[in-house]
């Protein structure tokens, strides 16, 4: 399954690279794309485990960068 969220809060380009090369590294995630000029994660995931794959991303983006949120 492939499913695209808005980002609230990205602040720059490396910001973006740094969040996208994490998301890439957690468990379950086929792939992910985090676009600054759009603030735009796109993930890809197993559609059983996406839920929970999306979760941890959610947790690993607050830790990341903290002032980001993804709009569900």
């Amino acid at each position: 399954m492939r499913k695209s969220f808005k980002l609230d809060e990205i602040d720059c380009a490396t910001c973006a690279q740094k969040l996208q090369d994490a998301i890439e590294r957690v468990e379950g995630v086929e792939r992910a794309s985090v676009n600054f000029i759009t603030q735009k994660l796109t993930l890809e995931a197993d559609d059983s485990r996406f839920d929970d794959v999306l979760s941890r991303v959610v947790r690993l983006t607050a830790d990341i960068e903290p002032d980001c949120e993804i709009i569900r």
